[in-house]
């Protein structure tokens, strides 16, 4: 079978989770994606909620038999050699839904083709085909070369714990109990002092608390930087558990910039003239086509949260202005924007 060469990798990616407006949530996941001509394949994809099979959270023996799958080195899953590239990411279901594709050799290349939406073992080409996508000659060297290296221990590593860092731990308890809703385990602690470093690289993020102060918190950072850890910390001022849970998700994000389908999020300050201030724009940048949603916080005067959609849609790869409501995003605001695998965070203030 003709096809032109497609260079093949692997990259760290996630689903991020979190929990939305209404009370429901969102798992937080993280796997392996597969990167096509040095661009994630799930970006090809459109709004695809979705993981790979290759999911950090599955056991060892389970994460084995998909590299292995993939290397055709045992049968395939599903019938016409048929692989699940991409699932449902919260029961990884196929009645749920899953992209698929055939992959086989030819000498020593693999190809992947044939791509498909798949809800039941047989692939209905003409009405489920990703028609345009596809096919890829992989040059086998490469394939197994980064697949091989998954079997050797060098699966991106996750940290899928945070430390929440603070005294007054009603607001802590809160976020903890959110994270774990979503599958990010939190502990709570006053300091890191004492904490032994092993202990320390198994946390991905650290969450500081409202009553932290600049002393306690370069504390914190000496004690992960003796235990040779680098961690993002979070800001935990603003008292809005969903805001703190994005803000959390996105530190987690291990996945490098350049393949994020999110990649700016800004609210730059209106101009002083009032038909200026009435027209102020979110600013929002993806690098893909995908759906956007958007949502403002902000906290009044009696301590109560206020919550406004201000957008869901698809947009398309670029830079786009999203007008803001003046009458729900006044003082200090907060902005958080998601799509299926990031999260982004920034500060209004009118």
């Amino acid at each position: 079978m003709s096809a032109e060469y497609a260079t093949f990798g692997l990259t760290p990616a996630l689903r991020a989770g979190g929990i939305l407006s209404g009370g429901d949530y969102q798992l937080h996941r993280d796997f392996v994606d597969f990167v096509v001509d040095g661009r994630p394949l799930l970006f090809r994809l459109s709004d695809l909620d979705a993981v790979s099979p290759l999911a950090s959270d599955i056991p060892p023996a389970i994460f084995t038999a998909q590299v292995r799958s993939l290397l055709l080195e045992t049968e395939a899953p599903l019938p016409s050699g048929r692989y699940i590239v991409y699932g449902c990411p919260d029961c990884e279901d196929l009645a749920c839904g899953a992209v698929t594709a055939a992959i086989e050799q030819d000498g020593e290349d693999y190809i992947w083709r044939d791509f498909a939406w798949q809800t039941d073992e047989h692939a209905d080409l003409e009405r489920n085909g990703y028609h345009g996508l596809g096919p890829f000659r992989f040059r086998g060297a490469d394939y197994r070369t980064a697949l091989a290296a998954l079997l050797a221990g060098g699966a991106p590593g996750t940290r899928r714990r945070v430390l929440l860092i603070g005294a007054r731990v009603a607001l802590l308890a809160k976020l903890a109990a959110a994270l774990r809703t979503i599958g990010v385990g939190a502990d709570i602690a006053h300091d890191a002092d004492g904490v032994p470093a092993d202990e320390l690289r198994g946390y991905g993020a650290v969450v500081f608390g409202r009553s932290v102060g600049p002393a306690e918190r370069d504390a914190v950072r000496a004690a992960f930087a003796a235990a040779d850890v680098d961690v993002p910390c979070v800001d935990g001022r603003a008292p809005i558990v969903p805001l703190l849970v994005a803000r959390t998700e996105h530190a987690l994000d291990r996945s490098p910039p350049e393949q994020r389908r999110l990649t700016a999020l800004a609210a730059p300050a209106p101009s002083a003239s009032a038909e200026a201030a009435a027209g102020a724009d979110a600013e929002v940048e993806v690098t893909s086509s995908c759906r956007v949603h958007l949502t403002a916080y902000r906290v009044d005067r009696l301590a109560r949260t206020h919550t406004h959609e201000v957008f869901d849609g698809v947009l398309e790869p670029g830079r786009h202005r999203i007008p803001l409501d003046p009458r729900t995003v006044r003082g200090e605001s907060y902005l958080v924007a998601r799509t299926a695998g990031a999260v982004l965070t920034t500060t209004v203030r009118r």
